[in-house]
């Protein structure tokens, strides 16, 4: 009996403490929770004040930051805007001047190439008529001869010829240099022409070196015609801006040779 007793009082005891301890361990897990919270809830709010506060210092810098830049460059922004604007107006401007010269241009050259036509076609009915007359003999329409640099000469002969058949023909020229004693024939190139109407003879020479022509000598063969021409060597005037070099002069002159027959320069 006084075992069972001790043992019975032991269940007892145990019984009693696990009840009293049930209501404190909830207590204290119940103020740890709370205690978790209140502390997340302050460091949140110290976080969130601190993001905040970031936030602002942020906005006000770059508040500072826009009103000084305004302040200080608003003046040249708007004269770079006006520049810009200046030049896009210019641009335009001489966009359109060309343009119109462009138009103008063409206009122009249409009125060339109509004018040209009808010269054409009035050249034509003249030669036919004088084909119809007999022909236009082999003849030198202008001569001249002009120095250059570098002890060349440039020839400039403008023949005229009709044949009786109005067909284009073959013509040959020759040239010859001529002193009391001596002679130089000057290579032509090319050595040959066509013509029906006017052939334009054109080249340049070298002159040899010591030699000093008193007369030039042009000959002239053409569908069985022959022409002898002489002209007399002078001395030209000084010519005015000669270049220096032939290579700022890279093509003989092609406009029509306005002097006559006479002397060659």
């Amino acid at each position: 009996m006084p075992t069972e007793i001790s043992k019975s009082t032991v269940k007892n005891v145990k019984r009693s403490s696990q009840a009293v301890m049930s209501p404190l361990i909830l207590v204290l897990f119940a103020s740890a929770v709370l205690l978790t919270g209140v502390i997340a809830t302050a460091f949140g709010h110290k976080f969130g004040y601190y993001r905040g506060y970031q936030a602002s210092q942020n906005d006000t810098k770059l508040k500072g930051d826009a009103q000084q830049l305004t302040a200080e460059d608003i003046k040249k922004l708007k004269q770079n805007v006006q520049s810009l604007t200046s030049q896009l107006n210019t641009a335009k401007q001489e966009r359109d001047i060309s343009l119109n010269n462009l138009e103008q241009m063409r206009q122009d050259i249409q009125e060339l190439e109509v004018k040209n036509l009808q010269l054409i076609q009035l050249n034509e009915v003249y030669a036919d008529r004088v084909v119809e007359q007999g022909g236009l003999p082999l003849q030198v329409v202008g001569a001249k001869m002009e120095p250059l640099p570098e002890n060349a000469f440039e020839y400039r002969f403008d023949v005229a010829m009709l044949a009786k058949d109005g067909h284009q023909h073959r013509l040959k020229p020759t040239l010859t240099l001529l002193d009391e004693d001596n002679l130089v024939d000057v290579p032509l190139e090319p050595s040959t022409y066509d013509i029906k109407g006017i052939a334009r003879i054109r080249g340049r020479f070298v002159m040899p070196k010591g030699f000093s022509p008193k007369q030039a000598k042009l000959n002239l063969e053409s569908n069985g015609q022959e022409v002898e021409q002489i002209y007399n060597w002078q001395l030209a005037s000084p010519v005015e801006k000669m270049p220096l070099s032939l290579s700022e002069i890279p093509e003989t002159d092609q406009r029509p040779v306005k002097e006559g027959k006479g002397n060659a320069e």
